[in-house]
């Protein structure tokens, strides 16, 4: 992204605001928050932590505020807060310090004051702020809305039988200490959004650089109009969880994957309208149905993973650039025929094996609209022709691609419980892991002391892939080395199979860590060979589907051939 040397045409404003007109025009719809995938994220403890530190005179930081002129009536929500903008005017919105400024404006209304985590009192005798349901029923703890509206606090004194005068006097102080306190602010007037994304980019939200979804979200996103929720990333990222059971795909790659749905090669500081005109594949698109858009096409691209080439979740998808890649591909042909899909698949596990070294841009160019067959033939085209290694057996890290495939691996032979038998399908996976991306609480160690050899427990032969909470992880090679009861030999045989297992090295289980570990070693190599030729079917040719040939001119040209 190219920034102009200039920068702002006039330095940011340094102003203050009391907090008592801060939240006043928060609730007149004059202050807006970006709609940040993120979203409000501070527990009670930080709210009633904010107070204090309010009534103390303690700084609590900086404002940096965006002034922008509003173009319309707007509803939104501010946290608990459903509010309306003004019709003109000018829009003070915040770039840093969003948290703040949601919890005093919630926690000192009324209207939000009920719900968590705005929910504060003060205690007139402790003199000190209360989070949640242990400030109700004490006549000594006032609810913050009311330290903010004196008129109602007195009432509130009169209504509670309040004989101490030293508590009104406390009241009062605290009520001016919050009303009075003096909050720093810098004021931007800017338009120009490259400007804008440089001072996301270059702003820390409590230490933490705000990332691409977020920056993007809070430059192009939009609150709720008529009250009406929009979509989101994180609302697509949830969407896509709770219709597939794939688990929780962080922001960054849907933005990604929605990008490059639009345009081929979405590079790292593109916005919605970086793209000069009728360079965008849906120039016309705007940014609501180009999210909903986004989202059938990474289901679609989720159902692929799932059913044809066994990824069950998240946590096992090797390279989340493929997942960028496929949705591009599912958004311009979203029912591929059944030779696309096999040659996508095995489109998938080549790169899974070796990576997806030329980028995503370099990937997603191959996907031409109208094409599908050229398409894919250009995205294997990509792939060098040298097979690569099988992935490393010597240590399991299941953040990494190579762990992740021997998963996936895994995840073919259908792995069952050790104590019921059962088969554990992908439900089993996402309630293990719910909102993880890791599958590490999902794969629990056999041997986790080990110490005869450290380098044994660090192989993928001490793990298994047992998403169960019935089975006793803490005693793994006991369950392993004695059949329980329940089951028959048939049952048990398919139970110890589904882990690259038989009853011999089984029963290594429970005497010879390091012997059993070797046994199992073995077994996981060639199961992964196995696996890996079945999905990349390395010595097929990549040929095209039968409907792509034209068969009926062949035909025309033999039969003008042999007529007389």
């Amino acid at each position: 992204m190219t920034i102009d040397p200039s920068g702002l045409d006039a330095r940011p404003a340094v102003t203050s605001y009391k907090i008592g007109d801060l939240v006043r025009l928060a609730w007149s719809g004059r202050i807006r928050v970006p709609h940040f995938q993120r979203d409000f994220r501070w527990e009670s403890q930080d709210v009633t932590r904010l107070f204090d530190s309010v009534a103390k005179g303690y700084p609590i930081g900086n404002l940096l505020l965006a002034v922008r002129e509003q173009e319309s009536e707007e509803r939104f929500t501010l946290g608990r807060l459903r509010l309306t903008s003004p019709v003109s005017g000018e829009s003070l919105w915040v770039v840093d310090g969003q948290q703040r400024v949601i919890s005093l404006a919630n926690a000192l209304s009324a209207d939000a004051h009920p719900y968590r985590p705005f929910t504060v009192f003060y205690d007139l005798v402790a003199g000190e702020f209360l989070e949640g349901e242990r400030g109700t029923g004490d006549r000594h703890l006032v609810p913050l809305p009311l330290l903010f509206d004196v008129p109602k606090l007195v009432t509130w004194f009169s209504s509670v039988g309040v004989p101490v005068e030293e508590l009104v006097d406390e009241a009062v102080r605290v009520a001016v200490a919050i009303g009075q306190y003096e909050v720093p602010a810098y004021l931007v007037r800017v338009d120009d959004r490259q400007v804008l994304t440089d001072i996301f980019q270059r702003t820390n939200t409590h230490g933490r650089r705000l990332n691409r979804a977020e920056i993007f979200s809070a430059l192009y996103g939009r609150d709720n109009r008529n009250g009406e929720e929009e979509l989101t990333l994180g609302g697509i990222s949830d969407n896509v969880a709770t219709r597939t059971g794939f688990g929780s795909i962080d922001a960054d790659t849907v933005l990604a994957a929605v990008l490059a749905r639009r345009h081929p090669e979405p590079g790292p500081d593109d916005g919605w309208d970086e793209y000069p005109a009728g360079q965008a594949e849906y120039p016309d698109e705007d940014w609501p149905t180009a999210f909903v858009e986004g989202e059938e096409a990474l289901v679609r691209t989720v159902d692929f993973l799932i059913r044809e080439a066994g990824v069950p979740h998240v946590s096992l998808l090797p390279y989340r650039t493929l997942l960028v890649l496929l949705t591009r591909f599912f958004a311009h042909f979203p029912h591929p025929g059944s030779n696309s899909l096999r040659l996508l698949r095995r489109l998938f596990w080549r790169l899974s094996l070796v990576g997806p070294t030329h980028g995503a841009g370099f990937l997603t160019r191959a996907i031409r609209p109208g094409d599908e067959e050229g398409s894919l033939r250009a995205l294997l085209g990509t792939l060098p022709v040298a097979r690569p290694p099988l992935p490393r057996l010597d240590r399991f890290r299941p953040n990494e691609a190579a762990t992740r495939i021997v998963l996936g691996a895994w995840w073919s032979l259908r792995p069952r419980s050790l104590v019921t038998g059962r088969v554990l399908d992908a439900q089993d996976l996402d309630a293990v892991l719910q909102q993880d991306r890791n599958a590490v609480n999902a794969t629990p160690m056999i041997y986790p002391s080990l110490v005869t050899d450290t380098s044994h427990r660090q192989r993928c032969a001490n793990r298994l892939l047992l998403p169960s909470d019935d089975d006793p992880v803490s005693e793994i090679p006991g369950a392993l080395a004695h059949q329980p009861v329940g089951l028959d030999d048939a049952t048990w045989d398919a139970v110890l199979a589904s882990h690259l297992l038989d009853r011999d090295t089984a029963a290594l289980a429970g005497r010879d860590a390091d012997a059993f570990l070797e046994a199992r070693q073995e077994r996981i190599s060639r199961q992964l060979a196995h696996f890996v030729g079945q999905m990349a079917e390395w010595d097929y040719e990549d040929t095209p589907a039968l409907d792509s040939l034209d068969l009926d001119d062949e035909f025309q040209d033999t039969d003008d051939a042999d007529r007389p």
